[in-house]
C-alpha cells in the first residue's frame, strides 16, 4: 500500500480510501464490518465517513455512518 502525507501534517494515510457512503442504506452493519476488515488487511488506514454523497439524508439513518 502506498501512503501520502495528509495535508501539512505528519500523518501518513493510505493512497486508497475506504468510502462508507453505502453504509446504512445499501449495506448492512455486518457487511460494513467486513469491508473495514478487508480494507485494513490491505493496509488502508483512511476512511471517508461522509454520508451525504449517494442519497438525500433521512432522519432514520442520519449520522449512522459515523456511528
Amino acid at each position: 500500500m502506498q501512503f501520502r502525507k495528509l495535508g501539512r501534517t505528519d500523518l501518513d494515510v493510505s493512497a486508497i480510501c475506504l468510502g462508507t457512503m453505502t453504509w446504512g442504506e445499501q449495506n448492512t452493519q455486518e457487511q460494513a464490518f467486513e469491508q473495514i476488515d478487508m480494507a485494513r488487511a490491505a493496509g488502508v488506514n483512511f476512511i471517508d465517513t461522509a454520508e451525504m454523497y449517494p442519497v438525500p439524508p433521512r432522519a432514520e439513518t442520519y449520522s449512522r455512518t459515523e456511528q
